[in-house]
């Protein structure tokens, strides 16, 4: 994997954790506007509607860059419009990302026992 594919990864990483948080956080803020006076959903709108947008772009990167089948770019599409599936994707790319350096590392001949 070059870097620049590693980067895109890690960007869309990065940014599916808050955005899960966001989603969650504008879920609890309609559940409090319609039971009480507390209406926070424009700024939390705001906030998620910015991170998902970042998400929708460094996603379109990564499945640029990283070549994946439909099937895998299709998933992380729809972990980002599950409430909590912004930490599914992040695990799932930190996993693919670690796989890589082993990959990497093995390939390089830096993992070999009784080198």
């Amino acid at each position: 994997m070059d870097i620049k594919t590693a980067t895109a990864l890690r960007r869309l990483r990065l940014v599916s954790a808050p955005e899960a948080i966001s989603f969650l956080l504008l879920l609890l803020c309609s559940v409090l506007k319609r039971t009480t006076d507390f209406n926070a959903v424009p700024v939390m709108g705001a906030v998620h509607g910015i991170l998902f947008i970042l998400y929708v772009i460094f996603w379109a990167d990564a499945w640029n860059r990283a070549q994946w089948p439909l099937k895998k770019a299709a998933l992380y599409v729809v972990l980002s419009v599950l409430p909590a599936g912004g930490f599914l994707a992040e695990r799932r790319l930190r996993r693919e990302a670690e796989d890589a350096v082993i990959a990497s590392r093995a390939r390089d001949g830096e993992g070999a026992v009784g080198v």
